[in-house]
């Protein structure tokens, strides 16, 4: 019994969701976000962790492909404007909160937290210690543009305890990466893994794409290969998603150029079998790791969970969104800042929570939600 998965692709060809969170997040609803943000900060237990992601909405560049809440800035003073406002969120949530409790996880995301300079790093570090606690148990995680590197950003990010570095690839052949306005060479790219090894950071993630203008499986199977060459012990595998609708900058890219279905899932399961060959397991829909490292134990014993970064080994229940368009969850529900920077700022020096949308979940919300997250760790449910 075969099964023509080519068949299978042009029957169901259509968009659909990104489960990173269910209900999505066309379906939150303003106003609500300040109100479920407030209630959880009145809730919090010391004796459970939680997580928190940071955003960093801006970028010494603007790459074509990209879908994140950003802007390309070629001025550092807004970036300490920002950061300035986002200390200003820290301490605001320490005032409304009901405990100081312990932090998990830590990601700073983007954008490019990378760009950010050694004094601002430590200077959010140092908010973050005064409103919550932060131990050896937890884990700070980078997102890093390796055209960032330089010895200030290396020092920066030891400063802050950085534990886990997803530095960003996507595909290493000159022609794709012109066309996707990202240069980037593979030299430069592991010279800032020596580097962060050099300083003890034992994790390190490697994001790169499939399905992205000019690219086909040969010049997708040459970047696998430089990727696993550089040892990394996490490797995520996205699919380009052209969605010029949505991200303007995306009309940069000559549709004429973008591979089409039948070539996206080829190019997806190249990489699959190169990646299990080179003794790295399958994780989720899209996400590669070493045996030994904790995204493969928690696979295996079945605590694998899905956030708005993508697959985690982060248990937390709580995840608070700090900066403009982050996104946070409760065991109440959704909450998303405000998304414009200059709307966000204003909030915030008016002492109100940024938080603006919401989703307050049903009992019903919470079943369908836990369904789509077991599914898409495990590919099956125990009911």
């Amino acid at each position: 019994f075969m099964i023509d998965f080519r068949k299978i692709l042009v029957k169901y060809d259509t968009p659909v969701p990104r489960y990173t969170s269910y209900p999505t997040a066309p379906h939150f609803i303003q106003g609500l976000g300040g109100e479920l943000l407030q209630s959880t900060l009145s809730s919090l237990d010391t004796a459970k962790r939680l997580s928190l992601y940071i955003h960093i909405p801006y970028c010494d560049r603007l790459c074509w492909f990209c879908g994140c809440h950003t802007k390309q800035t070629n001025q550092y003073a807004p970036v300490v404007k920002y950061v300035d406002t986002l200390i200003a969120e820290i301490m605001l949530l320490g005032e409304k909160s009901s405990c100081r409790p312990l932090l998990g996880e830590v990601h700073f995301g983007g954008g490019s937290p990378s760009l950010l300079r050694s004094e601002d790093m430590i200077r959010i570090r140092q908010a973050l210690g005064l409103v919550f606690q932060i131990d050896k148990a937890t884990q700070i995680s980078v997102e890093i543009d390796p055209n960032d590197h330089n010895d200030d950003m290396i020092y920066g990010l030891k400063s802050i305890g950085l534990t886990r570095a997803s530095i960003g690839v996507q595909d290493f052949d000159p022609e794709v990466q012109k066309a996707i306005n990202r240069p980037q060479s593979f030299e430069q790219t592991f010279d800032l893994v020596r580097a962060l090894r050099s300083i003890g950071i034992s994790s390190v993630n490697v994001d790169a794409l499939y399905g992205l203008p000019l690219q086909n499986k040969q010049r997708l199977q040459k970047t696998i290969e430089r990727v696993i060459s550089m040892e990394p012990d996490r490797i995520a595998m996205f699919g380009y998603a052209h969605v010029p609708w949505v991200k303007k900058h995306q009309s940069m890219i000559n549709e004429g150029d973008l591979p089409g279905n039948i070539e996206r899932y080829e190019q997806a399961k190249l990489a699959e079998e190169l990646l299990v060959q080179s003794g790295f397991q399958k994780i989720g829909l899209d996400h590669y790791a070493r045996p030994d490292d904790k995204l493969a134990q928690c696979a295996n014993q079945g605590i694998l969970r899905r956030n708005f970064q993508g697959y985690t080994s982060d248990p937390c229940e709580t995840l608070i969104g700090l900066g403009a368009s982050s996104i946070g969850q409760s065991t109440e529900g959704h909450f998303q800042n405000i998304v414009p920077t200059g709307q966000y700022t204003l909030a915030v020096n008016n002492g109100t929570l940024p938080a603006a949308k919401g989703y307050r979940f049903t009992q019903d919300d919470r079943i369908r939600g836990w369904i789509i997250e077991r599914l898409m760790c495990d590919f099956h449910l125990k009911f």
